[in-house]
């Protein structure tokens, strides 16, 4: 009787675990033996990481000759329901109608989402980058300001979130409002957070860094205070300031899909499941749970990953292969990733690119930017539909990093 694999979700990790997985079903040589199937809502990777910009294009590539080229199949859908004790999903098709799934083995790579509070008016007048359709509608936004009669409110800018994406944004965010309102408009761009300092969260060695690229690009800074309600001109902060603005972008806060929350086990306070060295959710047989549902320790000093495509790829590739070794009967591997890198984006001031949980500063400006552009424009892409190619850097123990 064929046995079954189902990931569930397309992105950085469950595009790598499937092809994990079929790599190691191949390596046993029980093609035909074990059945993958990935469940998405299509078969494409969006290249979140990037939405950012301005320039959307091929920001959504389609995988799925990339998933035949292994022999993965794919189901249009979303998952509704999963019973964990009888090993089967529910799928609402994206065509319309419901689908039963059983498996023997579950891959829960379904990501994560922007978290967005109760806060009065974010919902009819935020934008944000978390999907490609709401990075879509703030560019197409930020090209109709021209449109609007010239105030101060249309030529401002808040950016709800000064982490890792709210300072892209923010950086990114002069560039695109040349683009749109001429290269002489006069515009404010305001990040707005609850931290004492924006970029601290980047490490004391790379602050400095960050703050001289916001003072290039003009950011001001709203810091000890958060977003308390936003209207169609303007965002009002819980220090009572209100600052005249057509556009809020929010960026503060991620959580792990709510599906995740049907895993049996302990979660943490993002919604993710704590899994075991091998990815598995140890209160629910046969689920692993990888990429952004997972908490799960990078090495043995007490660092986890965080939600970002660099963990997610080898999160991926591990549960994707132990997933399947439990059925050919090969050896698990434990997750490990000690590794740590980042590439911070910084608009026209260039990047900033650290090593190591500490964040050493190893490349600034052009320098960056240069290995960024390559993060983003090569490294983090799917790769060519060839089967051989893709299983040779499709191990559990494979690593990009620069």
């Amino acid at each position: 009787m064929t046995k079954n694999i189902v990931v569930v979700g397309s992105g950085f990790a469950g595009m790598w675990a499937a092809i994990s997985a079929a790599r190691a079903v191949s390596l046993a040589q029980q093609d035909g033996e074990v059945a993958i199937t990935v469940v998405s809502p299509t078969p494409n990777l969006t290249i979140r990481p990037r939405l950012y910009e301005a320039e959307l294009r091929n920001m959504n590539p389609d995988i799925a000759h990339l998933l035949m080229a292994v022999g993965v199949v794919h189901v249009a859908g979303i998952v509704e329901t999963i019973d964990s004790a009888e090993k089967v999903l529910q799928i609402s098709k994206t065509g319309g109608g419901h689908q039963s799934l059983a498996y023997d083995r579950l891959v829960m790579a379904a990501g994560s989402q922007l978290f967005q509070p109760d806060v009065p008016g974010l919902s009819e007048f935020g934008f944000n980058t978390d999907s490609l359709a709401s990075a879509q509608a703030l560019e197409v936004h930020l090209q109709g300001l021209r449109e609007k009669p010239e105030t101060v409110a249309r030529n401002t800018v808040v950016i709800a979130g000064g982490g890792f994406t709210g300072i892209e944004a923010a950086t990114e965010m002069p560039i695109r409002l040349r683009a749109a309102l001429g290269a002489d408009a006069m515009f404010r761009v305001v990040i707005v957070d609850t931290s004492a300092t924006i970029g601290l969260s980047m490490g004391e060695q790379a602050l400095p860094y960050v703050q001289e690229a916001l003072i290039e690009a003009g950011i001001e800074t709203r810091t000890g205070t958060r977003v308390s309600s936003v209207d169609a001109h303007g965002v009002t902060l819980s220090s009572g300031e209100r600052i005249e603005a057509d556009t809020l972008v929010w960026s503060a806060g991620m959580r792990a899909s709510p599906i995740v929350a049907q895993v049996p086990g302990d979660h943490d306070a993002l919604g993710r499941v704590v899994g075991d060295p091998f990815l598995r959710a140890p209160a629910s047989d046969g689920i692993f749970v990888t990429g952004d549902t997972v908490l799960a320790a990078t090495d043995d000093q007490g660092n986890f990953a965080p939600m970002s495509c660099q963990h997610a790829m080898s999160l991926g590739r591990v549960a994707g292969h132990n997933a399947a070794a439990e059925l050919v009967g090969l050896e698990l591997h434990p997750y490990s990733q000690p590794k740590y890198v980042t590439c911070l984006d910084l608009g026209e001031w260039g990047a900033l690119y650290t090593e190591g949980w500490n964040r050493q500063v190893r490349f600034t400006r052009a320098e960056s930017k240069k290995i960024k552009q390559e993060i983003n424009q090569i490294w983090i892409y799917p790769p060519a539909a060839d089967r051989d190619a893709v299983f040779a850097v499709a191990n559990p123990d494979f690593v990009i990093v620069p």
